[in-house]
């Protein structure tokens, strides 16, 4: 259960995600049934802390206050500076390694990455970034998995995420582990932002071919109401009257991913929020979103969530109840 969240600022701290930190873990919810934190802002240096946008920030407390943190949120900076690469205090590095070593969890958001690769948290693991500073996240950290699609990873206490708004998604996925799907969901309600969203962060790369955006939207809402259908790229594309091959690349520009991804994906989020909120058995369960047997659904629920079906609705039934 995470109560404390300490959020670390350095000079040229990005003011947006910074937000998100807060947002998230800083406001009191509890009169519109959501969770309430102690929330705390902390700097290395405590005083006038100038962020990337060119204001300064007034930062009372130092790196003390993650010495009990249940969350250390490693906050976005501008890692390149008119005058090089911007680097952290070596007692910034040794605070999130203390905090990861009793058990806390750690999460970067953007190019905090870069914090927790200098230091050496993010060796032998799967991580992600900016799609932007993805190779040079893999240059700083070598023996680390550098995965640019995604919009976060969780990787042993460790969560990373993607640019700017992906920090949304790795913060909510940090409460819907720790708390339940329902408190993740009324913070995301009075954020006015999904849950979870769909794809990864290929979708928004630049790309220089043009595609017709959202021209799929009507079908992606009608896979959703069917998801206990059988699907093939087949199917889907005389469904958008395409042809196979136009349809797949058309999905690939608009999702970011596959119709098989995104079709697990979607089947994987109906099955927490069906374990969560009913009684269903697991092979009911597993039916009813499409994934045809409990079998199929424990191996998806594993390679995804590292967890099964029983163990997932045991912790977050219990927790939403």
């Amino acid at each position: 259960m995470i109560r404390k969240v300490a959020a670390v600022v350095v000079p040229g701290v990005a003011p947006f995600e910074l937000g998100i930190a807060y947002e998230v873990f800083g406001i009191d919810r509890r009169a519109t049934g959501g969770p309430t934190f102690d929330f705390t802002l902390c700097t290395p240096e405590p005083g006038m802390v100038p962020t990337k946008g060119g204001f300064p920030l007034g930062v009372a407390a130092g790196l003390e206050a993650t010495a009990d943190a249940d969350v250390v949120v490693v906050v976005a900076y501008d890692v390149i500076s008119g005058a090089g690469r911007v680097d952290v205090p070596p007692a910034y590095l040794q605070a999130v390694r203390d905090a990861h070593a009793r058990g806390a969890w750690i999460l970067s958001l953007c190019s905090g990455a870069f914090v927790l690769a200098a230091a050496g948290l993010l060796d032998g693991r799967r991580c992600t970034t900016h799609w932007m500073f993805s190779d040079r996240l893999a240059e700083a950290a070598p023996r680390a998995d550098v995965d640019p699609d995604v919009l976060f990873v969780d990787d042993d206490r460790i969560i990373t995420s993607a640019g700017t708004a992906a920090g949304i998604d790795a913060a909510l996925h940090l409460v819907r582990v720790e708390l339940g799907g329902e408190a993740a969901r009324s913070i995301a309600r009075r954020m006015v932002v999904p849950p979870q969203r769909d794809g990864g962060q290929a979708q928004y790369v630049v790309d220089p071919l043009p595609c017709e955006a959202d021209s799929l939207s009507d079908l992606l809402a009608w896979m959703r109401e069917n998801l206990a259908e059988p699907h093939t790229v087949a199917t889907l594309a005389r469904r958008a009257m395409l042809s196979e091959r136009t349809f797949a690349r058309r999905f690939r520009d608009e999702t970011g991913t596959t119709p098989g991804a995104w079709l697990t994906r979607q089947r994987v989020a109906r099955a927490q929020e069906l374990l969560e909120s009913t009684d269903a058995p697991v092979d009911e369960v597993a039916r009813l979103v499409g994934f045809g047997n409990a079998a199929v659904m424990r191996h998806h629920f594993a390679r995804r969530l590292g967890t099964s079906p029983v163990a997932y609705r045991r912790r977050f039934a219990a927790v939403a109840s």
